[in-house]
């Protein structure tokens, strides 16, 4: 009998959200009932100031190191073109993420690269299980993910996409980076400082003043070299700056204890996935907060989410950049 890939993606949302439920119920265990996060966090949920522009293009050639290619500013910029600077890291692409398709489908690659790396302002899809990125795609067009800041492109550009891919572009796009091997691209830093920041386009980067200032419930996710990741280089590292101790609460939790069930129950020893269960290991700190928010918001539903809602209502904003801290510290 040949596989359905929508009742895999099914089973493996499912799988996903009670894994993540138990992990919320390891938190409000032996303590008193948490205040919920009450507001979508600004740093999480990074949105270009009134008046932003992208530098204009001064037709001068890019480079990023490793690469002997070179890409025009109109090149780098453009939805239909996902520059490859390195393309003998990946298979080569099918053309919905080389190029997607005028005028609604853009590049799969731009925004998530080629080697499906993606950023803090999207999501890696390398090695995602390809019915859940199928089932993903349906849950963009159908509403039942949606974001909690409608103000930020990214969801709005799947959304749109998400109305105008075929069927058959979905299933290339997803067979593609579910083959993919994903790497780990995050550095993870424990402090009570962190530099000053501004939004470089819809993600945080360290401004150019020099300040610092107080790290509170944060996580302060940057490129570690600004340049290079606006010149979309797939291969390019992040810094991901966390409160002090929060990557040891953040293992507590994830890994459970006495009744509760832990995370590596379903999502493998090392938490980078199991047969059709995605890995939650090395992901964007920032992304894996915005979904855990999303789902307390009642934004993002569907089948998978459900039996996580009743938790996740309780989970404080301390919690979710707790766990989110830890899980950035694993090898994906």
């Amino acid at each position: 009998m040949k596989r359905d890939p929508f009742r895999a993606a099914y089973g493996a949302a499912v799988i996903t959200a009670c894994v993540l439920v138990l992990a919320a119920v390891s938190l409000t265990r032996g303590r008193a009932e948490p205040s919920p996060a009450q507001s979508p966090p600004a740093w999480a949920y990074p949105v270009n100031p009134p008046g932003f522009k992208y530098p204009a293009d001064d037709h001068v050639p890019r480079h990023v190191p490793g690469s002997s290619r070179t890409f025009l500013p109109a090149q780098l910029q453009s939805f239909f073109n996902a520059p490859d600077w390195h393309p003998n890291d990946h298979p080569p692409m099918p053309y919905v993420v080389a190029r997607g398709r005028r005028p609604h489908v853009f590049a799969c690659g731009f925004c998530h690269r080629p080697n499906g790396a993606g950023g803090p302002e999207n999501a890696s899809l390398a090695g995602l299980p390809f019915g859940y990125i199928v089932q993903q795609m349906a849950d963009f067009k159908n509403g039942k993910r949606r974001t909690s800041v409608p103000k930020r492109s990214p969801p709005r550009s799947m959304v749109a996409l998400s109305r105008s891919i075929s069927g058959a572009e979905t299933v290339a796009a997803a067979r593609y980076f579910s083959n993919l091997r994903p790497k780990s691209y995050i550095r993870v830093v424990e402090t009570a400082t962190v530099p000053a920041t501004r939004v470089a386009g819809w993600f945080l980067a360290i401004d150019t003043t020099g300040r610092s200032e107080p790290i509170g419930e944060r996580i302060i996710e940057v490129p570690a070299n600004l340049e290079q990741f606006e010149n979309r280089d797939d291969r390019a590292l992040f810094i991901a700056y966390v409160p002090a101790g929060s990557v040891r609460s953040g293992k507590a939790l994830v890994l459970g204890s006495g009744a509760t069930t832990a995370c590596a129950t379903c999502h493998g020893a090392r938490l980078n996935g199991a047969g059709a269960v995605p890995s939650i290991a090395g992901r964007s700190p920032s992304y894996i907060v915005r979904q855990l928010f999303d789902i307390q918001s009642g934004r993002r539903t569907g089948a998978g989410v459900e039996p996580m809602k009743a938790v996740v209502r309780h989970l404080t904003a301390s919690d979710m950049v707790a766990i989110a801290a830890y899980l950035a510290t694993l090898k994906p």
